[in-house]
């Protein structure tokens, strides 16, 4: 089966869309970036393939943060992208995680919050309570509430692998939403091994081998870290260089980490002298 693809069908005979994604290495990025408990990384992949489902229904191009907030053990869980389909994610906890726990135990009283940053145009942000039973449930109201499209979510993630499904009326003038109440129905029969191991051709025959479905090309999907050696000397600069000399005198060394792909950037005195001189730092081993 192709990893980390992306697919966007139709109905021939129902004013339905829908979308399929399944994930591995870039799911796999984000999840041994740290040692994240069994729950986190379940919640990290359904994350992921929300914001991959969420991204391929924008109009624009631009970036798209979907992240989740509150003030139980897990504090932040967070996916950024673009249009592009490159994106990367990061969660932060305390202490020990149940393997069951739900999204209220997890977050406490929490909310979810997605940024839309076009290139062209004005930011939108939405918000909304962490109040449903699971991800996907939220994520329905979501839709509902923000353009006012029945829209059904289907999220799993095992550790290992995970995936999604979308589906979502089209506009149009007569309103009639039984086609989109039979076909949730087919999705809902969906099953976690079946997303996770099957190829998406086999998915959609098992789903709606009845149904006259167009299936366009796939979109490849990809972890993408935006931080570099670059942006980390560019952030030391905007510090107050006292402090900076302060602190190199200290440790002998600065370091600045990225919490996404859990790389360093290390600058020493001699580093930090290039930078203050306006002169490019010297290329030393991460």
């Amino acid at each position: 089966m192709n990893k980390d693809t992306l697919y966007r069908y139709l109905f021939e005979n129902a004013d339905v869309r829908g979308e399929l994604v399944q994930l591995a290495d870039s799911y796999q990025a984000i999840v041994n970036a740290h040692s994240y408990p069994p729950v986190l990384q379940r919640l990290l992949g359904e994350l992921l393939a929300a914001t991959s489902l969420i991204t391929a229904t924008l109009k624009f191009s631009g970036d798209i943060g979907v992240q989740l907030q509150g003030n139980g053990p897990v504090s932040m869980a967070v996916i950024n992208g673009n249009h592009n389909q490159e994106l990367r994610g990061v969660a932060r906890w305390e202490g020990d995680l149940a393997d069951d726990a739900s999204l209220s135990h997890l977050f406490g009283k929490g909310y979810m919050v997605i940024t839309l940053t076009p290139e062209e145009g004005e930011r939108y942000q939405g918000v909304i309570a962490l109040d449903k039973g699971t991800l996907a449930a939220c994520l329905e109201d979501y839709f509902q509430q923000s353009e006012q499209l029945p829209t059904m979510i289907k999220l799993f993630a095992d550790g290992h692998a995970a995936g999604g499904m979308l589906l979502q009326v089209l506009p149009s003038e007569d309103g009639n939403l039984a086609d989109f109440d039979h076909l949730s129905q087919l999705t809902d029969t969906i099953k976690q091994e079946e997303l996770l191991g099957l190829p998406a051709e086999e998915v959609l025959h098992r789903l709606y081998h009845q149904e006259q479905v167009r299936l366009f090309d796939p979109i490849d999907i990809s972890f993408k870290c935006t931080c570099s050696r670059e942006k980390s000397a560019a952030a030391i600069r905007t510090l107050d260089r006292d402090e900076v000399m302060h602190l190199l005198a200290e440790k002998g060394i600065i370091e600045l980490g990225c919490e996404y792909c859990n790389s360093h950037y290390r600058f020493d005195a001699i580093d930090v002298q290039a930078l203050y001189a306006n002169t490019q730092a010297p290329d030393t081993p991460q």
